[in-house]
């Protein structure tokens, strides 16, 4: 389940935790990795929200053109300040191509 696609998307969806003591530092990094993800070629949809019952908790959902696009976001997020900085959270994510 998740968003929708088609053929020869790549679509990733589920949950990375940041702990609550850590939110307040992280969050600047991950919104800007936000809006350079929604500005890249080949990214259909991006959206991380924060759950409302446990704070900690963030829904992750992702959609991009093909695999060459995942790849280079991939690439992308670990170069940026958000990469080294969230390497070592929790993170339960389903990837699927479409």
């Amino acid at each position: 389940m998740g968003i929708a696609g088609k053929s020869g998307n790549v679509r990733l969806t589920g949950t990375i935790t940041i702990p609550v003591a850590q939110i307040a530092d992280l969050q600047p990094l991950l919104e800007e990795h936000i809006a350079l993800t929604r500005a890249e070629p080949g990214c259909l949809h991006f959206d991380v929200t924060q759950d409302a019952k446990t704070p900690a908790l963030f829904h992750v959902s992702e959609l991009f053109t093909d695999a060459n696009a995942f790849d280079a976001h991939q690439a992308a997020g670990r170069a940026r300040a958000w990469g080294p900085a969230s390497a070592g959270l929790t993170r339960d994510f389903c990837k699927e191509i479409l």
